[in-house]
């Protein structure tokens, strides 16, 4: 996990110039990527954060609100894949160590 200047990173971070950019990765092992309950347990956990929390798969993918259900899911991650996550606000490194977590955990599957 590190931590960005606002202004690094991204040009479509809409942060204050002064707040920094919590960020990490995880790989997603589950061989059926990542589909509706492990969405569903990335999103419930993202909401447990007082920050702005948002995903991405690959290097240059497109941001979406990791709150969201519906955005986690239509990224379409598979297996293999790496999820690019990055916060912004009051919890902003524990948003990001805990979803990092999870996903290195397998979405705590059973």
């Amino acid at each position: 996990m590190s931590e960005l200047p606002a202004e690094t990173a991204g040009p479509d971070e809409s942060a204050d110039a002064n707040e920094t950019v919590a960020t990490g990765e995880a790989t997603i092992q589950d061989p059926t990527g990542l589909h509706a309950r492990p969405a569903v347990k990335l999103t419930k956990l993202a909401k447990t954060h007082d920050a702005t929390v948002e995903i991405r798969t690959g290097e240059e993918g497109k941001w979406v609100n990791a709150k969201s259900p519906n955005a986690v899911m239509k990224l379409k991650a598979g297996s293999g894949e790496t999820l690019f996550v990055r916060a912004q606000g009051a919890q902003a490194d524990d948003a990001v160590k805990a979803l990092v977590a999870l996903i290195e955990r397998d979405f705590d599957a059973e």
